[in-house]
């Protein structure tokens, strides 16, 4: 599989966790005790919805996904 990088939003939730969600996929979505477990979490979630997308011969997504910071 070529490697694909995609944007991945990580915010601290109610609970102490730290959430990571991939907004270019819909529904993936994981969490971690640390912010770098959150993203070792994340990262096999994109690869796993990856290669659900690759055996039901759907196109990957693209990273679409802007980030701006309003004040």
């Amino acid at each position: 599989m070529k490697l694909r990088k995609y944007t991945v939003v990580i915010v601290s939730g109610e609970d102490g966790y730290f959430v990571a969600e991939c907004p270019s996929i819909s529904g993936c979505v994981s969490q971690g005790k640390t912010k770098a477990e959150a993203v070792k979490n994340i990262r096999e979630a994109i690869e796993l919805a990856l290669e659900c997308y690759e055996e039901d011969r759907k196109p990957l997504p693209r990273d679409t996904t802007e980030i701006r910071h309003v004040a």
